[in-house]
């Protein structure tokens, strides 16, 4: 049976710009984007899960916001289900610990780098949502 694993991502915005950052070496699905983010330990809300993963990983602190996306995808380590939502800085820039790249991305530009599976559907949705806001 496989492991079932529940992670959070942060959409972060900034004006036209989204964060996106690349898996390193060292993680599963190496050089592929996501979202920043990751687990939920027990006992922790998305929101509070996502807080506390973008002060270890990226350093900065940011605000979450709405939902964009709850999907769940089967790898070959088992099954995740991704929750994203909009979030926006408060404090500090994204510093590099755990990626290889951190980059921001135009929003409706997402699609210029290839995306961990299970970030897909949230690309779609921020590259909609965004796209209904330029016209």
């Amino acid at each position: 049976m496989k492991k079932e694993i529940n992670v959070v991502g942060a959409i972060i915005v900034d004006g036209p710009n989204v964060l996106a950052a690349q898996r390193s070496a060292t993680m599963s699905l190496p050089g592929m984007w996501e979202f920043p983010g990751g687990k939920i330990e027990a006992g922790e809300t998305p929101r509070a899960a996502l807080v506390r993963e973008l002060q270890e990983e990226l350093l900065c602190t940011a605000e979450i916001g709405d939902e964009v996306a709850s999907t769940r995808h089967e790898y070959d380590f088992g099954f995740v289900t991704l929750t994203t939502f909009y979030s926006k800085l408060v404090e500090g820039e994204p510093k590099l610990t755990e990626h290889s790249e951190i980059r921001w991305i135009e929003a409706t530009d997402l699609d210029s780098v290839e995306w961990a599976p299970a970030d897909i559907p949230a690309v779609e949705k921020v590259v909609q949502d965004f796209s209904m806001t330029e016209e």
